[in-house]
């Protein structure tokens, strides 16, 4: 039957009209779009797949939720506080929330035990959530937990596998002490009474309501999850609901309907009637047209037909650009330890990148707005980011972090500079040529092929590069990676010397951003012992200036992650500590990352916003307009909205 209306959706499709103009929809308060990815599992305590998870973002709710200028509010938590330090945090739970049916039938009331019941399927490793590591270092004692459980794990599976008797004999072969195991009541999470729940911490964590919009901090009725058992969230009766829509209808490959809880608690916010999602495999390629047909609400316009679009006169008034998707920040990360192949001269390259006037002449060389052009050659600047942390991305004290004053100068400015590149650039010259370097210095530069457009914009950085400071003194090498496993094949293994690479926020802290450059990252391996990389062979004073630098950023950022009580103080101690990691180039901050350019009747100041979580996919709040936006209606809307931010944010100081 399920074929029979994926044919059925197909033949409608081809049969009908096409407008030049989006017809207005019949029902404005419903919002259709196509997908193209099945859902595998509603189970939200342990999936990570983005489209299930924008699923789960509107049919449970989180203690916290934001509003469209990312200023935190009460979800499901009435109020919350924290002791001094930041080690204990309590939270009133809102009375009278009801978990309900995919029919919208009461089944119990959310009570603060649903957190406590959550928190323990998540660590434990049975389980397999891919959501446990928002625990880790957090909650007290939920490490703990989890590697005691992942050990059971082990165990069992060798019984099973016949290569031990018994768990017992497992555990004495392994120096195992189960004597030493802890019960769940001594993990940090706990229902103080039945609308009272408390978390207390691993250590002071400042931070820590930013991560309860993440679905391993979601809570569950425990009594029909014990239940439901492997079969929980395998369909739409086999999870409860507590969020603003509820999955009525789920025919897989075909049909997806979100509709109102009628039992929400804050029903007078849903403005939307219904969601549909329609199967299309195609889906990229079909939904501009549907959308000019007005059968859906909501279309990406790719480059491909992007210039078609944005010049027709019946469709260049329909199209926008997304909101910046600043989760994610991208940086040209410099390799200290490379594992490259011989013939790329690691140890060349190690002479090099020691050396702080080479990388700043690659820092100040590398046009950034002529490699993002390859993204965005409309607005290439809207991409651009001066510092690791992206602006808006994190509030101190009613102040953007990036406008701290160690930061402001960078935030502000463009570290492209021909005259002061080149000036690196013959300074460098001199002092490899007496460490007994090799001209041209080979910089490996790889990328993943499977990314659309990567391998372009490497070869306008191999060529901008190279033509500024001269093919003699830098050869950029462009080769292909694996398309699959990427990450682990090239950047985690160090096989590279010059590369793009990114890092995704976990939480509204600028700590987040100092953690793909902490102590043993697989981004950079800065802290590299140079006795190590270099085979025992002499260390150059300049490898000694490299690890003094690179310890001096250490000891800054371990003073900004100590500083738990004040977070003005707390800002500008990381804003130092990053602004230093810059300023020494060892790094390259280079862009936030776009959905691009869309044509869509959402209102998309109207919507949840916040830069991390998952808060952005719900309905909730999500207003639909009569047609798409315009590119000047957004540019207007767009500084509008940055204006409110900032005032927004300094009233909830």
């Amino acid at each position: 039957m399920k074929r029979v209306i994926v044919i059925m959706i197909g033949v409608a499709l081809l049969l009908s009209g096409c407008s030049k103009t989006p017809k207005q929809a019949e029902a404005p308060n419903e919002y259709r779009v196509l997908y193209n990815s099945e859902y595998t599992t509603l189970n939200y305590l342990i999936v990570t797949n983005s489209h299930e998870l924008a699923a789960v973002a509107n049919l449970i709710d989180a203690l916290t939720e934001y509003d469209q200028w990312g200023v935190v509010k009460p979800g499901l938590a009435e109020s919350w506080s924290s002791n001094a330090d930041n080690t204990v945090w309590t939270f009133k739970i809102r009375q009278g929330v009801k978990w309900v049916d995919h029919t919208g039938k009461e089944v119990a009331e959310v009570t603060a035990q649903d957190w406590v019941d959550a928190a323990e399927y998540v660590n434990t490793a049975h389980n397999d959530s891919a959501l446990q590591y928002m625990f880790d270092g957090i909650v007290k004692n939920a490490q703990v937990f989890f590697d005691q459980t992942a050990d059971i794990l082990d165990a069992e599976n060798a019984v099973t596998d016949g290569e031990f008797a018994s768990v017992e004999e497992y555990f004495r072969a392994n120096g195992i002490d189960p004597r030493t195991f802890i019960t769940f009541d001594q993990v940090g999470v706990k229902a103080i009474d039945k609308y009272t729940l408390q978390y207390t911490m691993e250590d002071p964590c400042p931070f820590f309501v930013s991560v309860l919009s993440y679905a391993s901090y979601y809570p569950v009725y425990g009594p029909f999850l014990r239940q439901q058992g492997e079969n929980f969230g395998l369909d739409i009766d086999k999870i409860l609901y507590c969020g603003g829509y509820i999955l009525s209808r789920f025919e897989p490959n075909a049909i997806h309907e979100f509709t109102r809880n009628p039992l929400y608690w804050d029903k007078e916010y849903l403005y939307l009637d219904k969601a549909v999602q329609i199967y299309n495999a195609d889906r990229h390629t079909l939904a501009p047209t549907m959308l000019l047909r007005g059968e859906i609400d909501e279309a990406q316009i790719g480059a491909d037909i992007l210039d078609n679009w944005l010049s027709g006169a019946d469709t260049k008034d329909l199209v926008r650009p997304s909101m910046p998707a600043i989760s994610y920040s991208y940086f040209y990360s410099f390799n200290f330890e490379p594992r490259f192949d011989a013939r790329y001269e690691p140890e060349n390259w190690i002479i090099a990148v020691n050396n702080e006037n080479f990388r700043k002449a690659l820092f100040h060389g590398l046009d950034r707005l002529k490699a993002l052009a390859v993204q965005d050659p409309y607005n290439p600047m809207s991409l651009r980011n001066n510092s690791i942390t992206p602006v808006n991305f994190a509030v101190g004290a009613g102040k953007d972090y990036t406008t701290y004053a160690p930061l402001l100068a960078i935030t502000n400015g463009d570290s492209f500079n021909e005259a002061m590149a080149r000036q690196y650039r013959d300074k460098a010259r001199e002092e490899l040529r007496a460490a007994g370097a090799k001209f041209p210095i080979i910089a490996l530069m790889k990328y993943n092929p499977s990314t659309a457009n990567w391998s372009l914009e490497c070869q306008v950085v191999q060529q901008q590069l190279q033509e500024l400071l001269g093919s003699d003194f830098i050869n950029i090498v462009v080769e292909a990676g694996p398309e699959t496993g990427f990450l682990a094949a090239v950047r985690r293994t160090g096989d590279y010397a010059f590369m793009r690479c990114n890092w995704g926020a976990d939480f509204a802290d600028p700590q987040t951003w100092a953690d793909p450059m902490a102590f043993g990252n697989n981004y950079n391996f800065m802290y590299t012992n140079p006795n190590r990389i270099l085979g025992g062979r002499p260390v150059t004073n300049k490898t000694r200036e490299t690890q003094a630098v690179v310890s001096e950023y250490y000891r800054l950022a371990d003073l900004a992650r100590a500083s738990v009580t004040d977070q003005a103080a707390r800002f500008e101690a990381f804003a130092k500590a990053e602004a230093f990691l810059i300023e020494h180039a060892l790094i390259i901050p280079y862009s936030v990352d776009t959905d691009g350019y869309i044509s869509s009747r959402v209102d998309p100041f109207s919507t949840m916003y916040a830069p991390y979580g998952f808060c952005r996919y719900c309905y909730k709040y999500m207003k639909l307009l009569p047609k798409p936006m315009s590119m000047d209606e957004w540019n207007v809307a767009y500084a509008k909205w940055q204006q409110e931010w900032t005032a927004a944010q300094a009233a909830a100081r």
